[in-house]
């Protein structure tokens, strides 16, 4: 097995971690389970350091979501455990993701979501336990149909409140739950 295999099947293995002990386990997205539990997840990972070469993948796996049957493929991950480990240079770059979704003209039927290792909100400091709710053992771009969050929104009631609850979930854990969640990555860039 080459490196580029061993890469990508640690860094799904530890996003799949992530997805299933802190996500579904911890009930931080109520809509993740389902398409857990029916493997409409697509796990892809960019091994490359070039985030030049992430859009191209990011534009890939874009279109390939758009054009798969929603009833067998909801949503991909795209991993990409040496780009962009900076959370700044990260967040600069989603204008770069936006820009593809727009040129593909798939805005207002995808979109982009975005975690981090070092995920921070804006007004927060770095170990604020909120950040955490957004935080992979990779940068990882989450590409989910629009459909699919209006039908989810629709049947979750108050989910304009799921970001408080979850911040109430991880402020009863703690940082020293989080790290018994044991969800880092095992491959540094």
């Amino acid at each position: 097995m080459s490196f580029t295999s061993d890469l990508a099947r640690t860094a799904i293995e530890d996003t799949q971690k992530w997805l299933l002990d802190a996500v579904v386990g911890l009930n931080l997205c109520p809509f993740a389970k389902a398409v857990v539990v029916k493997d409409m997840v697509r796990y892809r990972v960019c091994a490359s350091a070039e985030p030049a070469e992430l859009l191209v993948m990011l534009r890939e796996e874009l279109q390939h979501l758009a054009e798969a049957d929603p009833n067998h493929l909801d949503t991909t991950l795209l991993i990409a455990p040496n780009a962009l480990p900076d959370f700044l240079d990260f967040n600069d770059f989603l204008q770069d993701c936006d820009n593809v979704l727009v040129d593909l003209e798939l805005d207002g039927v995808l979109q982009v979501a975005d975690f981090h290792p070092r995920y921070q909100f804006g007004g927060t400091e770095v170990d604020d336990i909120e950040n955490f709710t957004n935080r992979t053992p990779y940068p990882t771009l989450h590409l989910l149909r629009e459909a699919s969050i209006d039908k989810a929104v629709e049947a979750y009631p108050d989910a304009s409140l799921i970001f408080e609850r979850n911040i109430e979930v991880l402020n009863k854990l703690g940082h020293a739950g989080w790290q018994g969640l044991n969800i880092q990555a095992r491959v540094n860039p």
